[in-house]
């Protein structure tokens, strides 16, 4: 489908499981599946504001949002409604599964925040990922959660931050 098509836009239900729960589940439009990155478009999915304390989400927020299938993360990029760009906030998630209308992603609960202007990268909920017991109920997992954060860490502290992981 080409920007300037009249088709409807193709349509995908984001699935976030966390501890086997469905943690939450939103629509979004799909941009792009090329067999390994799935990028997709969506709203600010949560109820209200929610304020982190280095930053806000809030309704009209807009995340541009990519998953792999061969990765252990996924990386979303945070817009205001005035379009400017908030940040790059990363979950490290097990490898995304897209069936049918459907991509689910396993969060494993360490994530990640760049600022806009990658002054502020910082690693985020080490101690729920402790207290969840992965390291030894699934230590392969464990050990690549921690490779995928610390990878991604790299990343977002260089001066072009994500741009080439998205572009």
């Amino acid at each position: 489908m080409s920007v300037n098509s009249a088709e409807p836009a193709a349509r995908l239900e984001v699935v976030l499981v966390k501890a086997g729960r469905t943690k939450i589940r939103y629509p979004a439009e799909l941009l792009q599946d090329d067999g390994n990155r799935i990028a997709v478009r969506a709203p600010w999915a949560g109820s209200g504001v929610r304020d982190f304390g280095f930053v806000r989400f809030e309704p009209g927020d807009v995340f541009t949002e990519y998953y792999w299938r061969d990765r252990w993360y996924s990386v979303k990029e945070v817009r205001a409604a005035d379009g400017s760009v908030k940040g790059w906030y990363c979950d490290i998630t097990r490898p995304a599964v897209r069936s049918g209308s459907e991509l689910v992603v396993e969060d494993l609960d360490l994530d990640l925040w760049r600022s806009a202007d990658g002054r502020d990268v910082r690693r985020l909920d080490e101690d729920e990922f402790a207290e969840s017991g992965l390291t030894e109920t699934d230590p392969r997992a464990a050990s690549a959660a921690v490779a995928a954060l610390d990878a991604l860490e790299a990343l977002a502290s260089r001066a072009g931050g994500f741009e080439e992981l998205l572009s």
